[in-house]
């Protein structure tokens, strides 16, 4: 870390740079906060009476067109795009590491600024990485360093080096923790920004810039903070992060809507904000400059009611997102999230060993089966055991008739218990069809013949194969299945670090050790001898890895008690319509 001389040298080069670029900071400024958080956006007056309190043009932000049309890069990088060689993340991350390299980059006021170590397991060393053993962050860091190593050595590192020495620098080195810098820079900072058509494609460059394919996909969506208003139409689908089993928020990097693209960058000062539960601002595009009298721009927009207090932080939201993915893609947590969620899946590779696994392959596929789920903590308000009556009472009776209406002929019953059942019906179904016995089999495929004919005249179809499902196999074994996953996933969870209580005895040591008397810090001097503090404090690392942990072994103790209860009453059921 810098001294402090010199970090407040680069906070005013910083804020020279933004003035300079047409940035302005109506109504706050940026400070540095602590180490956990880096630097933030505090008011600085009062006094906001139209809320803009911050206003950056949008030709500042870092996006993929702006790499694409840079002179050094965007030669190499056209050919490769347009060849579908590389996506526009690839960009993104090849522009910072170049950029970071370079002598007399441009963008260095704004690069010098920006982080130079990350929370996100990434970055963890060997023995932090441990801490999330048995959790599914632990098999997901694996995966993702191994493929940002591999693409490091087989396309980044000789392209940086090249695009240096085209810039006059044969004497910089590229290093593999330079592109990890890169792709942590752009995880923890860009948002998907809904830029103005006639932005991205200028009149003059319309034929050029529209011979470009629009068509990269992402696995993941940056949708820090933009208003609800923003949000809608973006988070048009879910998706996840290819190679591993983090689920997260999914959009298109460069989808095109009517007159508005949505692409992902980078915007210096807005980028600067952090996240808070309850955010006291949201981010706002203004194509016409009708709001901040800058067309083309983004700003910073309040979101209380009332004034701000002076030197009070400006906070975003980044999203609902449970500790999971904050800790993957940030490199934070937060302690009782209330929107934590545990995923819950069953292997692809194991279908094969199942019994009549060909038969019931062809079930998922007609069925469009969900192999996993996400189990948000919200459900457990809805399930046998809430601590309170739930909120939205429509949703019950909405769920009891899509059961109902799953079945056949009427002739099984809809469970008494299903207004309390918290599991997707999705997953569910896809558990029915897996732990399906021989009988039942032959049930559902005579079910089909009805409707298709034993000639297969035409494909049922997707609803028909579920109703079919649930026909003949109702809910116990299913439920079974989902008890089997529950009780493998808490014994991962709890075969390297104990039980759920071990984490909490973690954490109030942790506790206790941050509010020991400064006599008692490692090192200090008591009582006229050198003394060292037998409670040392945990790294921000292991304390992140310790709640996180901690939330997944509660929620899956929460939901197999729901899953245990639910199959109980499934089975008597059962054996009192068989009697």
């Amino acid at each position: 870390m810098a001294n402090p001389e010199e970090a407040t040298a680069r906070l005013e080069r910083f804020l020279q740079w933004l003035q300079v670029n047409g940035a302005e900071l109506r109504a706050c400024y940026i400070k540095y906060c602590d180490s956990s958080k880096g630097c933030g956006v505090y008011s600085s007056t009062n006094d906001a009476s139209d809320g803009v309190l911050l206003v950056v043009p949008l030709n500042l932000a870092i996006t993929p067109m702006r790499v694409l049309q840079d002179p050094l890069l965007g030669s190499e990088c056209r050919a490769m795009f347009t060849e579908g060689e590389v996506d526009d993340r690839f960009l993104m991350n090849l522009f910072l590491t170049v950029e970071r390299l370079r002598k007399n980059s441009s963008w260095k006021p704004y690069l010098d600024m920006l982080p130079t170590t990350f929370g996100n397991p990434l970055w963890f060393t060997d023995d932090e990485l441990l801490e999330l053993r048995g959790t599914t962050l632990f098999r997901a860091t694996e995966l993702q360093k191994k493929s940002l190593l591999s693409l490091y050595n087989g396309k980044v590192k000789d392209l940086v080096k090249k695009l240096l020495i085209l810039d006059g620098d044969s004497e910089s080195e590229v290093s593999f923790d330079d592109f990890l810098w890169a792709n942590s820079v752009f995880w923890t900072r860009a948002l998907n920004i809904p830029l103005p058509n006639s932005f991205v494609f200028p009149q003059i460059n319309e034929v050029q810039d529209n011979s470009l394919s629009m068509e990269k996909s992402s696995e993941a969506s940056t949708d820090h903070g933009c208003s609800e208003e923003m949000i809608n139409g973006k988070d048009v689908q879910k998706s996840e992060v290819k190679g591993n089993d983090i689920e997260v928020n999914g959009a298109e990097l460069m989808s095109e809507q009517k007159d508005t693209v949505w692409v992902e960058g980078l915007v210096p000062g807005i980028d600067f904000c952090n996240h808070d539960l309850k955010a006291s601002a949201t981010w706002e595009v203004d194509g016409t400059g009708s709001v901040t009298g800058v067309p083309f721009s983004m700003y910073l927009l309040s979101a209380v009611q009332s004034s701000f207090s002076i030197e009070k932080e400006i906070c975003i939201s980044y999203g609902n997102k449970g500790n999971e993915e904050l800790l993957y893609l940030y490199g934070f947590v937060i302690d009782n999230n209330p929107d934590d969620y545990l995923m819950v899946h069953y292997p692809v590779e194991a279908i094969e060993s199942i019994p009549f696994s060909d038969s019931k392959s062809q079930l998922l596929e007609a069925q469009k089966a969900e192999m996993r789920c996400l189990l948000h903590k919200s459900l457990l308000d809805h399930g046998f055991f809430a601590a309170s009556p739930p909120k939205d009472k429509g949703k019950d009776t909405c769920k009891a008739v899509q059961t109902c209406n799953y079945s056949w002929s009427g002739q099984r019953k809809t469970p008494s218990y299903v207004n309390k059942l918290v599991f997707p019906d999705d997953f569910l179904t896809t558990l029915r069809t897996i732990a399906m016995r021989e009988d039942e089999l032959f049930k559902v495929s005579s079910l089909l013949e009805e409707l298709v004919g034993t000639e297969g005249e035409r494909q049922p179809f997707k609803a028909e194969v579920r109703a079919a499902v649930w026909e003949a196999c109702g809910d116990s074994g299913a439920l079974q299945l989902l008890v089997d996953l529950l009780h493998v996933k808490m014994t991962n969870l709890e075969e390297y670090s104990g039980t759920e209580d071990c984490d909490t005895e973690l954490l109030e040591q942790e506790a206790h050790i941050t509010g020991c008397p400064k006599d008692f810090i490692k090192g200090d001097t008591v009582n006229g001898s050198r003394e060292w503090c037998r409670c040392k404090k945990m790294s921000r690392n292991k304390w992140c890895s310790i709640v996180y942990r901690r939330g997944q072994k509660q929620l899956t103790r929460l939901f197999l008690k729901e899953a245990e209860h639910a199959l109980q009453l499934s089975l008597s059921e059962d054996s009192a319509n068989q009697s």
